[in-house]
């Protein structure tokens, strides 16, 4: 990039942004039409084989969305059309899209919109489905998954079956399953199928160079699937207990943008991630984003690095998400990997209601028992080397 290039990237990266580094997450609503006026919008991406390009920047829907309707609508403005939720969100996330479309009907088909399902069985899926459907005053959704899969084994040809009836009825247009754990294999097993749309998976700045990551991206953009990145934060914002962590705090701060956003821009730099879904709980956080999503600068070698550095400094520190690792090491069948999620929606996301709520959908007699278990052999089996009993006593006394 010319020095010219960079300068006029970085005035329209601080006039969306109305302000530079940390203060970008700290921005007024009330200076948020500084980024209004810009003509500028969030680029789009190919979504695999579909034909149809998707904004490189998702709304996640995962907050209370119905109390966001400005926000919505400021979303669409900057060219954030992709808007995704899930019937099990239980903070009104459907009902708002719905409040949305009812306002603002012309907007829908300006929207690329996802749902999913947590049923399997194709009688619950068609009942969620059309529940979902009447929420969001809408006759179709563009991508439906089948929600937070553990295996392929998930999905059968009932499934399969399911899928094609309800794009010939005009319900859904496109099909895949969203996977938070043992993310790379299902992936890889779900690019064979041969009739799935898109993936949504957990990929981030810790995860992007490993090789089974590598393989599983290779396997489904040689198969034509759309890939949706989420938990793109990798456990979270920078701490300032090592040097890495403030050399990579205060780079950023220098360019002119967050860590987290820089966290962004290393996906991004893939460009077989079709999209990143994030959750944008409110008006500075949706400015921050969709301002690094506007901006032409591109994250530098040495920023890339730090990120890597870090990654490694802090393996410990963060769940990959391989649960048929540390969960089959152990007797007991405790479900570690959503254990671990729901801490990092509390200590990350600093979200401990939602945590909390999640962590209680396990059976008390499985959370009674938790601080029971011989975790040793799963701890010595991590490939991250977290201290998994530590942990789990932690996740038990935050979120009982």
């Amino acid at each position: 990039m010319s020095e010219k290039e960079n300068n006029w990237s970085r005035r329209r990266f601080l006039k969306a942004t109305g302000t530079a580094g940390l203060g970008a997450l700290m921005t007024p609503t009330s200076r948020l039409a500084t980024a209004a006026e810009t003509q500028a919008t969030v680029p789009t991406r190919p979504f695999g084989k579909t034909g149809v390009d998707v904004s490189i920047l998702s709304l996640g829907g995962m907050f209370n969305i119905a109390s966001n309707q400005l926000m919505m609508k400021q979303a669409l403005r900057w060219g954030v059309t992709y808007w995704d939720t899930a019937d099990c969100y239980q903070r009104g996330s459907e009902k708002g899209i719905g409040k949305y479309f009812k306002k603002y009907p012309a907007d829908r088909s300006k929207v690329f919109l996802v749902s999913k399902s947590d049923a399997r069985d194709p009688d619950g899926m068609t009942d969620l489905l059309d529940r979902s459907l009447k929420r969001m005053n809408t006759d179709y959704i563009d991508l439906y998954f089948v929600h937070s899969i553990y295996g392929i084994d998930e999905l059968d040809q009932s499934t399969r079956t399911w899928a094609e009836k309800a794009k010939a009825a005009g319900k859904i247009r496109f099909f895949g399953f969203s996977t938070h754990r043992n993310m790379e294999q299902c992936m890889r097993e779900g690019a064979k199928l041969g009739w799935i749309d898109g993936i949504m998976m957990t990929y981030n700045f810790r995860l992007m160079h490993t090789g089974a990551m590598k393989r599983a991206v290779d396997a489904c953009v040689k198969a034509g699937i759309g890939l949706t990145a989420m938990k793109t934060q990798g456990g979270g914002s920078v701490r300032t207990d090592t040097d890495t962590e403030l050399n990579l705090a205060g780079r950023f701060m220098q360019k002119g943008f967050t860590d987290a956003q820089a966290k962004l821009m290393a996906v991004w730099r893939n460009p077989n991630i079709a999209s990143i879904c994030s959750q944008m709980p409110n008006m500075s956080i949706l400015m921050a984003n969709t301002a690094a999503a506007m901006d032409r600068t591109k994250l530098s070698s040495t920023g890339r690095k730090l990120l890597q550095q870090y990654a490694r400094e802090t393996h410990s520190d963060y769940c990959t998400g391989c649960t048929e690792i540390c969960e089959s090491a152990i007797k007991e069948k405790v479900p570690i990997g959503d254990v671990m999620r729901y801490l990092m929606y509390c200590r990350s996301y600093g979200d401990r209601h939602y945590a909390s709520a999640e962590f209680k959908k396990i059976p008390q007699k499985i959370r009674d028992g938790l601080t029971g278990v011989d975790y040793s052999s799963a701890e010595k089996k991590c490939p991250q080397k977290m201290a998994i009993a530590k942990l789990m006593q932690e996740a038990a006394d935050e979120l009982s």
